[in-house]
């Protein structure tokens, strides 16, 4: 496996796999590597002839500097994990090659009206901002792909898909399902900063949302469906839930009155011992009120 620091070096190196000829997979990390960044890897492994990720931990994206400093980093671990998920090439830049002029702003920035600012956008400003613009950055320097994101975060899958149509970057953006432990957490950086307590009780997002999915397939109001989301996570003081919707996949609105067998997304958030967590399900209304209505939801 080979290791690059240079965006020079990046788009020399992926220019030449393009010329084999080969396809080209690559998945844009913020290191902190587990089994859900392997599925990633794996996904890319199956669709392209060549994979190829990065590991950069943005500081665009942090509104908290605390937040951005207890980020979990271990470069030795996360390029063991991209050598055995079959990674070809690694881009591991610094700070100063990404952003040269940081710590003061960089002067373009990627901001998607609407999208970036509802949900963790509004409860985390800039974020989005820090997201759009990286990621724009990294795939016009990989140049023509397919790169791969992880569903778990539902909204940057969203505002990636749109920057990417939006500016007519030539990347193919492919979303890959969600992986979680045996008791439902679903797999992020962050649940290392958990304490055990907190980490038992942090499955309380998960089944809120199952009870939001089970309210909308038996036929209830996606109303009805956050107020079941919300009860559950009431009853665990320690989760302090910043948000529980059901919205459009595509444009993240509120769904309000979605018809029997439409596909809505359930989104929650909230905070445990100092630590945000999110995640999200799919879910066909009325699924199973409705014997004519097939659930395609990923579960």
């Amino acid at each position: 496996m080979e290791v690059i620091t240079s965006l020079a070096q990046w788009r020399e190196r992926t220019d030449s796999i393009r010329s084999g000829p080969a396809t080209l997979g690559v998945t844009l990390t913020m290191g902190a590597l587990h089994p859900g960044h392997a599925a990633l890897f794996e996904a890319s492994r199956g669709a392209c002839d060549v994979s190829v990720a990065t590991i950069f931990v943005n500081p665009l994206q942090f509104n908290d500097a605390q937040d951005l400093a207890a980020y979990p980093r271990d470069l030795d671990a996360d390029l063991a994990r991209c050598e055995a998920g079959g990674i070809a090439v690694v881009l591991v830049p610094s700070v100063a090659e990404i952003w040269p002029d940081w710590p003061e702003p960089t002067s373009t920035r990627v901001h998607v009206e609407g999208l970036a600012d509802r949900l963790e956008g509004a409860d985390r400003p800039g974020h989005f901002d820090g997201v759009a613009t990286v990621v724009s950055k990294l795939l016009i320097a990989t140049g023509r792909c397919t790169a791969f994101f992880g569903e778990k975060d539902f909204q940057q899958l969203c505002v990636v898909r749109r920057v990417v149509a939006d500016l007519a970057i030539d990347a193919d953006v492919v979303g890959v399902g969600i992986v979680r432990e045996p008791d439902g957490l679903a797999l992020s950086s962050r649940n290392v900063r958990l304490s055990a307590p907190a980490r038992a009780e942090a499955t309380v997002l998960h089944r809120a949302l199952e009870a939001g999915r089970a309210a909308l397939e038996a036929g209830a109001t996606p109303a009805k469906a956050v107020a079941a989301m919300e009860a559950v996570v009431a009853a665990v003081p320690a989760m302090s839930l910043a948000y529980a919707r059901v919205v459009e996949e595509a444009t993240l609105d509120d769904a309000v009155e979605p018809a029997a067998g439409t596909t809505v997304r359930l989104l929650a958030a909230g905070v445990i011992d100092s630590v945000r967590l999110i995640d999200n399900l799919a879910a066909v209304v009325g699924a199973a009120a409705d014997p004519t209505v097939t659930s395609g939801a990923a579960r």
